[in-house]
């Protein structure tokens, strides 16, 4: 944008046509940032457009009152101007049914000193677009505005090309929402429902936290112990996996890199499944000769292979399987009866999961790294999942998740860790959140204890849901 603007300053003439030609240009490419800002809901951003003088007239939460009325309108799909007149444009804007004028100008700054929504009382001008199936689970025959934003949300999303559903739960005060929308399978027409397996990737990092915390609980170990001690005798030798704690592994300060550099040298490595191979020889080659670049405990670097040793290491205390583990500690007493590590083919409501440029994809397998990556949950039980947050911690397992969600590093320029949960505050309300991506999913959940409200967001493809989940978990924590 930036070459934009000296492409045209450069080019001015001393026609008049021209001079009008180019402020017109100017005006666009400004506000086409400005949209970028509006469809994306970067609110923030949004306002840093505009110049002192409209600041001094708005002030952002006046400004993001004003947005958060367009927002529900879903993405802008055409803007167009209409007209300009003494350095001012009309535009008319079509949302995905609604259409509505703007005046837009900027000042020598390249800053905008006029935003004016109106609305147009006719419809979109595009009625040819195909829609996918939309369900939501709330009964009122009126759809009241939480609803209408969180479909607005959700159209947003599936208007992208290349997506396919969503299962999106949410929690507002203690109350709990469920909305369905989309295709299971490119093309079949079925919406998936409150028991469909999603692949939710890195979320499983916080169950194998809660396992860790769990262990801390017990008393089986503190999470300042070396892992060298629980390391086989083999790998103890090693003076730099001897400096590295529980509490490093599970808050991303190590040192050990996001993947081994054996990853794809193992028996077998297929792009398309490339945790499958992976297995406890693999690892223990890595650790065995491995140096490590960066000081434990002073650097933040997301590690895939740091959950998969924590993984492992639980496993060798428990002397049983991941999943079992997770089943018996968590799972069960939590009722969460559709979370799995495995897929059952036998499964009727499995379903195919989508790349980035929607081709189907192998839904991944997991072996050492099963810790960081290779569960499968529901909306239900997600749901389950989080009220659960929301209660006084009494039993081994409440203080347990209780704990993992303890500060233990600050990440510059804005976020806390806890074990595995990143902490950020919206105001001044903190939320706790991670998300989650493979080949063909993404999943976004988030929670505000304070305000016993939540969101979580599931799609079987791997087109980020984060900034959907963001602008849900904001409309939750602002709206009565």
């Amino acid at each position: 944008m930036k070459h934009f603007f000296t492409a045209i300053l450069l080019g001015i003439t001393s026609y008049s046509f021209a001079q009008t030609n180019q402020a017109e240009q100017i005006n666009k490419g400004v506000y086409n940032r400005l949209e970028f800002f509006i469809n994306s809901q970067m609110t923030d951003s949004a306002y840093n457009l505009a110049s002192d003088s409209y600041k001094q007239q708005y002030s952002l939460p006046k400004f993001t009152q004003m947005l958060r009325q367009i927002y529900p309108l879903g993405r802008i799909k055409s803007s167009d101007i209409t007209n300009f007149e003494k350095g001012t444009a009309t535009y008319r804007l079509d949302f995905d049914n609604q259409a509505y004028e703007v005046l837009f100008a900027t000042d020598s700054t390249l800053k905008f000193n006029t935003l004016h929504f109106s609305q147009l009382n006719e419809p979109t001008a595009d009625k040819n677009i195909a829609e996918k199936p939309i369900e939501t689970t709330v009964t009122s025959k009126a759809v009241d505005k939480e609803d209408f934003f969180i479909d607005s949300v959700a159209n947003s999303y599936l208007k992208q090309q290349n997506t396919q559903s969503l299962a999106i739960g949410i929690i507002k005060n203690g109350q709990s929402k469920t909305y369905f929308y989309g295709e299971t399978a490119k093309g079949n027409q079925t919406l998936p429902t409150k028991t469909s397996p999603y692949e939710i990737g890195s979320l499983s990092k916080v169950f194998t936290a809660i396992l860790l915390s769990n262990l801390v609980e017990e008393g089986t170990i503190t999470l300042d112990q070396p892992i060298s001690l629980f390391l086989p005798d083999t790998l103890k030798k090693n003076a730099d996996l001897a400096k590295i704690t529980f509490q490093m592994l599970a808050n991303h300060t190590s040192g050990f890199p996001r993947l081994p550099d054996n990853f794809d040298k193992v028996k077998g490595y297929n792009e398309n499944d490339p945790y499958k191979g992976y297995d406890k020889k693999a690892l223990y080659s890595y650790l065995s000769s491995f140096k490590n670049k960066k000081t434990p405990g002073e650097e933040y670097e997301y590690s895939n292979l740091g959950y998969a040793i924590l993984g492992d290491i639980i496993c060798s205390i428990y002397k049983k399987p991941y999943e079992q583990i997770v089943r018996e500690i968590i799972f069960k007493p939590l009722d969460m009866n559709n979370t799995f590590q495995v897929l059952d083919p036998k499964r009727k409501d499995t379903f195919k999961v989508y790349n980035k440029e929607g081709q189907e994809v192998t839904p991944w397998s997991f072996d050492t790294f099963s810790a960081a990556g290779g569960l499968k949950s529901t909306v239900e039980d997600l749901l389950k999942f989080v009220n659960a947050q929301f209660k006084m911690p009494q039993s081994p397992l409440e203080n347990a998740m209780a704990n993992t969600k303890l500060f233990t590093f600050f990440l510059p320029p804005d976020t806390d860790l806890g074990l595995a949960w990143h902490m950020n505050l919206l105001d001044d309300l903190t939320f706790y959140w991670h998300n989650g991506g493979t080949a063909g999913s993404s999943s976004y959940l988030a929670l505000s204890p304070d305000k016993k409200s939540a969101v979580i967001i599931l799609s079987n493809t791997a087109i980020s849901v984060d900034d959907k989940g963001k602008s849900i978990l904001d409309n939750l924590l602002h709206t009565k």
